[in-house]
């Protein structure tokens, strides 16, 4: 959404994460890690949670439901891969016994033991309770005495080359592998890692959503009202905003008339003082024309007469000529 239309959203809105709003959405909860949902699809605003957060004093807005729904959802789902990776382990991994399987379940808790303890102890030394934290890695340790004999009785339990495959087992909180001789760092990465504490969130938060919703009577005839009124406004709401965005598709539409009538105008226009400089420019070149055919003419005529008087007068004094000759010689047989 742009920034205006999300300042005309209201909390209330059906397009709102209501999980958002109880600072439970599992699509903030999981992200940056390798579970990560990317956005989620409906919108999220911590203003639109401030606002909530006032409103929510004042009045029951039975938001809690929708978030159970929404996060039930999300852990039903997740058990489900969880179930499916189990299944897949068992398809792979080498078929023991019910006793040795007993056996490496116990290395197993152990193992989530530990690395709850040093994931516990690593948050106190970040905030600066070095006695607790110190406390808890004596506890570490005990436990760690615990795996060490729980593992000689796995291993005397089997054959030497099936104790070196790396057993794994599914986390049941959130279904990531654990393999049974992982080190005291990889226990405490996983168990104090963001997936790990994320889904413990989770689900956390959902059971207290339900007692809750429990305790607030949300299977009563007044949630039902309630909810009743708030799909009426909303979907009022949504009726106004239907209306609005028709309105302004309207708008847009005559606009759109509008600037194509005076682009033709335009275009018009262009063409009409186009045709008006090119008849301007033809007449201009007619006349030039004309002038100079005119001129031409006169050039013409003026060169005729002279030629014909040139001629008339080179006839003359050829008459002349021979005249003058004729008497001359005359003269000259007078003489003799």
């Amino acid at each position: 959404l742009c920034d205006e239309s999300r300042q005309r959203v209201k909390f209330t809105d059906e397009r709102v994460c209501k999980s958002h709003l109880l600072n439970c959405c599992p699509h903030d909860i999981l992200s940056g890690t390798r579970m990560d949902l990317g956005e989620c699809s409906k919108i999220h605003d911590l203003a639109l949670r401030a606002d909530y957060e006032i409103a929510s004093k004042e009045r029951d807005l039975f938001f809690e439901l929708d978030a159970v729904d929404h996060l039930e959802s999300f852990i039903v789902d997740c058990d489900r891969r969880t179930e499916l990776a189990k299944k897949r382990l068992a398809e792979t991994q080498e078929e023991i016994s019910a006793e040795v399987a007993a056996k490496a379940e116990k290395v197993h808790e152990l193992n989530e033991e530990i690395g709850k303890l040093l994931a516990k102890a690593e948050q106190l030394g970040a905030e600066g309770n070095v006695d607790e934290a110190q406390k808890i890695l004596q506890e570490v340790e005990k436990v760690r005495s615990k795996k060490k004999d729980a593992e000689e009785e796995y291993r005397n339990s089997m054959p030497a080359s099936s104790f070196q495959q790396q057993k794994l087992r599914v986390c049941e909180v959130c279904s990531a592998y654990l393999g049974l001789h992982d080190n005291d760092r990889r226990l405490a990465d996983h168990f104090g890692g963001k997936l790990h504490l994320g889904f413990i969130q989770i689900r956390e938060k959902l059971e207290q959503l339900k007692v809750c919703s429990r305790c607030h009577g949300y299977g009563s005839d007044r949630y039902a009202r309630s909810r009743s009124r708030d799909r009426d406004r909303d979907r009022d709401r949504e009726r106004e905003r239907e209306r609005d965005r028709d309105r302004e598709r309207e708008r847009r539409r005559r606009r759109s008339r509008s600037a194509s009538r005076e682009k033709r105008r335009t275009r018009s226009r262009s063409r009409s003082r186009e045709r008006r400089r090119r008849h301007r420019t033809r007449s201009r070149s007619r006349s030039r024309h004309s002038r100079e055919h005119s001129h031409k003419s006169s050039r013409d005529r003026d060169r005729e007469r002279d030629g014909r008087r040139g001629s008339s007068e080179r006839r003359s004094d050829g008459l002349n000529g021979r005249v003058e000759s004729h008497r001359s010689g005359d003269r000259e047989a007078g003489e003799l």
